[in-house]
């Protein structure tokens, strides 16, 4: 590994916040159920500790997209790599994801999601980079704004590696 990395936001905080994510949920859905819906690969350790700490009963399930363009810009194409395995009709959906930055994919990902007819449908994100944004995406939930910097930890990465760290930290090449 010859990278350095640089720690933005610590293990305590990270929990912290997901913990106050999770009462907000809690408070906002009284007396319901939650289905979570998973946006792989990143999102799968954030939801995970998410789903631990929210006490309403709650059902998973996950979705794999890939923007088509080069290496550094999304196209705004979406392929669905890996689709749901259960009907959205009639519930409430959080879409949980790592990180929002263009909001390209999430913006189709919700239109079609939409289009399934959840009784409700909002969206969760442990890291937001608004400076990014080039398509408006209504984020319901949202753990951390951060700059424009490349991070890994709690799910992101940096060619496969990082993901698994505690902490949410900066790649410095």
């Amino acid at each position: 590994m010859s990278e350095e990395i640089r720690v933005l936001i610590s293990e305590q905080k990270v929990n912290e916040r997901i913990l106050e994510i999770a009462e907000k949920i809690n408070e906002d859905y009284k007396g319901k159920s939650i289905h979570m819906i998973c946006v792989l690969k990143g999102g799968v350790f954030f939801m995970c500790e998410l789903a631990k700490r929210i006490s309403l009963p709650v059902s998973v399930d996950f979705m794999s997209v890939s923007s088509y363009g080069d290496d550094t810009k999304s196209s705004g194409v979406v392929r669905i790599v890996k689709d749901l395995d259960q009907s959205l009709e009639g519930k409430d959906v959080i879409v949980v994801e790592d990180i929002i930055d263009s909001g390209r994919t999430l913006s189709y990902l919700l239109e079609i999601l939409k289009q399934r007819n959840p009784a409700s449908l909002k969206l969760c994100t442990l890291l937001d980079k608004p400076d990014r944004r080039v398509r408006d995406v209504k984020v319901d939930y949202t753990c951390f704004e951060i700059p424009d910097e490349f991070v890994v930890g709690y799910g992101l990465d940096y060619a496969q590696k990082y993901r698994n760290l505690p902490y949410i930290g900066v790649v410095e090449l």
